[in-house]
């Protein structure tokens, strides 16, 4: 939507807007945020709102929140008397210079270079969680909320009426939900987004996460969106969906003449990365313990028809040419994450190299001749750090802080004696 700073001013005024949140979100894509007083919100406009930025890095001093007035929304689930709104912010030096570690406008950037060179595209997530109950002093449990199964209704089905009021509130927030599930797991549940704009489909990404877990709340549940957090159960997944257009032709279109040689490449330029980027889309320990088990990847491979697979080619019935990657997890950060994929895709195609592609397609799911995904955050940290494809398409504060903290979390499951304790204990109430 397009506002200007006083039609935002007379909005909140005649709503009774007491709270506006402004948001933001860490190096692994967990929403922050400050809210303010109406009355500070020209001031936020004008020139941005200070606040402590540790927790963006160790160390980092005070930065500036600038409001995107283009991504105003009204929080459904808060009264309707006092009501909260909340912008996706802009991080600023404090003399009003981009923050280079604000990993929102990177890729902005990049997406706007790519409409430069004639490229434009959307983006689509599926996103999978869990839902427990809690116990008599309403602290999350490892109970999950049905015994249900793939696709089962009520009574098996005992999520349905949380996803409903999730969807609701989604769409509500004008963030666009196109369906939900039960999932293979007891309890595990998915919602999946239309396609829209990379930027407006990461921040429904970084949002999704809070609306489910407030709703969940609601009704008497917790939610987790901890890659693995029952060991004997399927992982949760996020599938990342990617239509892309050159000179308004899709790339991915897979009629009577096949996908197009660009298409081909974009796809042999992510499989030719994949292992290179994973810490960033997989940024926990217990994220490695998905891969291979239920329908998640354990190979850099493509298929049209094997769901197992790391990229998906789907047949386009109805809906625009895409692909699907499928290895990541809900705790990564989306604007990372799709500036990775699409960077390397694009590289691809640049490099007129399509060989990765026809590579896998002949050798199906013959493993001794496909690349594995790394086995745990350690190795895939220690890829990413010697990949000059990694160091060339992130910023230096990006890149340093993100590894940082992937080193703290490896030295401290490193030293752990029990090592799924020490994962319930940092990631099952935390993603």
């Amino acid at each position: 939507m397009s506002f200007s700073p006083k039609e935002i001013l007379k909005f909140v005024e005649e709503n009774d807007v007491k709270f506006i949140r402004l948001t933001f979100c860490d190096m692994f894509g967990n929403l922050k945020n400050v809210a303010i007083m109406p009355n500070e919100l020209p001031r936020a406009f004008e020139y941005g709102i200070p606040f402590d930025a540790s927790c963006i890095a160790e160390g980092c001093s005070d930065l500036l929140l600038v409001p995107d007035i283009s991504t105003l929304s009204v929080l459904p689930w808060r009264p309707k008397s006092g009501r909260v709104v909340r912008f996706f912010c802009a991080l600023k030096n404090m003399d009003g210079s981009d923050y280079v570690g604000d990993m929102r406008s990177e890729l902005t950037n990049y997406i706007n270079k790519l409409r430069l060179d004639g490229y434009s595209c959307e983006m689509g997530t599926k996103c999978e969680f869990y839902l427990f109950e809690l116990d008599e002093r309403g602290e999350p449990t490892k109970i999950p909320h049905d015994k249900g199964g793939y696709l089962d209704v009520a009574p098996l089905d005992k999520c349905e009426n949380a996803r409903r009021e999730i969807c609701l509130s989604l769409e509500e927030m004008g963030m666009n939900p196109k369906s939900s599930c039960h999932k293979h797991g007891p309890a595990q549940n998915e919602i999946e987004f239309r396609e829209s704009e990379p930027i407006t489909a990461a921040d429904n990404m970084v949002h999704y996460k809070t609306v489910v877990k407030s709703i969940a709340a609601q009704n008497g549940l917790f939610a987790s969106f901890m890659p693995k957090p029952l060991p004997h159960e399927h992982g949760s997944a996020l599938s990342i969906s990617i239509s892309l257009k050159k000179g308004g032709d899709y790339i991915f279109n897979t009629d009577d003449s096949g996908m197009s040689s660009e298409g081909k490449c974009f796809i042999s330029g992510v499989l030719s990365k994949m292992r290179e980027i994973t810490a960033f889309l997989n940024c926990t320990t217990n994220s490695y313990k998905r891969f291979g088990i239920g329908y998640a990847p354990k190979y850099v491979n493509w298929s049209s028809e094997n769901c197992a697979q790391l990229i998906r080619v789907p047949k386009p019935v109805g809906i625009s040419p895409r692909i699907e990657i499928r290895s990541a997890d809900a705790c990564c950060n989306p604007y990372i994450v799709f500036k990775l994929i699409l960077a390397a895709g694009i590289e691809g195609i640049q490099a007129k190299d399509c060989s990765l592609f026809e590579s896998a397609m002949h050798s199906g799911s013959d493993s001794s001749v496909l690349q594995p995904l790394p086995s745990t955050l350690e190795e895939a940290a220690a890829i990413a750090k010697e990949s000059d494809f990694v160091k060339n398409s992130l910023s230096d504060e990006i890149r340093n802080n993100v590894f940082e903290q992937l080193d703290d979390q490896i030295a401290d499951y490193s030293k752990a004696g029990d090592k799924d304790k020490f994962e319930e204990e940092s990631y099952f109430k935390f993603v």
